[in-house]
Parts: structure tokens; sequence; C-alpha cells
């Protein structure tokens, strides 16, 4: 080796130097929404529960379950989507991850559903459903379509009262996914 470098090692020491001049011009490398979308989703619909967790602090037992309720279009309340049914599903799962006893609808018969929309629970109906299942709260929500986004509001209700104990409202781009999950 008579003391020079080896004829593979000046060309790997070029392109560590260009890569870090890339690195020092600022420009950097950032995920997509479009290549981490699904994750996104899950993402926000996760802080939205955690949003909610923290206003219901200290309201909630442990030990009386909650029902999640399919997000609704709020221009027909009767209507849902994929997009309303894997929200609600994601809501519900957050709040279990917490430890907090869910009832999962969707194994229950007395409960009004309607094909292809999930489990629907309008006002006149929370607190029938609650009562048969001694829930301690409602998690319901509503969701609207504009061109370039999805607004989703979220409330959970007492349902003996009808009392909201926590609400929040977020929006999601509605790129090609989300666009599929509405029709």
């Amino acid at each position: 080796m008579n003391g020079s470098f080896p004829r593979y090692f000046l060309p790997l020491l070029v392109s560590a130097f260009l890569g870090l001049a890339a690195c020092s011009s600022g420009q950097s490398y950032n995920a997509t929404y479009r290549s981490d979308s699904p994750a996104l989703l899950i993402k926000a619909n996760y802080a939205a529960a955690d949003t909610l967790l923290k206003q219901l602090k200290d309201k909630l037992s442990p030990n009386q379950p909650l029902i999640a309720a399919t997000l609704v279009s709020i221009d027909e309340l009767e209507r849902s989507s994929t997009f309303g049914r894997l929200a609600s599903e994601q809501i519900s799962a957050r709040f279990s991850q917490t430890g907090l006893r869910m009832i999962e609808m969707k194994f229950r018969d007395n409960v009004y559903m309607r094909r292809d929309q999930g489990e629907l629970l309008l006002t006149r109906e929370i607190q029938h459903v609650a009562e048969s299942h001694q829930a301690q709260a409602v998690i319901v929500g509503t969701y609207g379509v504009s061109k370039d986004a999805v607004f989703v509001n979220l409330k959970v209700i007492e349902p003996t009262t009808n009392v909201v104990m926590a609400v929040h409202d977020y929006a999601l781009p509605k790129d090609a996914d989300i666009r599929s999950m509405l029709r």
C-alpha cells in the first residue's frame, strides 16, 4: 500500500463530502404527506382522542364503559362512510389503550344499525343505548367535507343529561386516500 489511499477510497470520500455539503445547504429529507398519509390519519385520530382524554381527566371511571358512535356526515346525520367508521374505530382504540372500557357496538344485537353505515347513534337514541349498556359516556362526532379538507367535530356526551363533557375539532387534508374513504 505504499502509504497512499486505496483507489476505491477516493470516490467514497467525495460522496461523503458531497452528502455533508447537501446537509449544510439547509436541504433535508422530509417525509411527504402522501408517503406517510396512512400513518398520519391514525396519528391525527389518536391525537384527537388524547385531546378529549385530557379534558376528561378525573371525570371518567375506569370501571364503567363508554360507547363510541360512528362519525356521521354533518349534511346527512343518518349517513357515514369508511372514513367515519374508521375514525371512530381509531378513536375508540385510543380510549381503550388508556385502560378505559369500550363497548364494541358491532357485536350487540340491540343497536341501531344500517347496512354499510356502521353504528349510528343519533341524539334521541344515545340515552337508550347508553342506559342499556350502563355506559358513562358516549363519543359522538360529525365530519364535513370541503374541496380540500375534511373537518371533524368530536364530543363526549354524558348520556343521561346530554351534557357535553369534552369537545375537539380538527381537519385533515382531503388527499386520495381520504377521498376514497368518503365515497
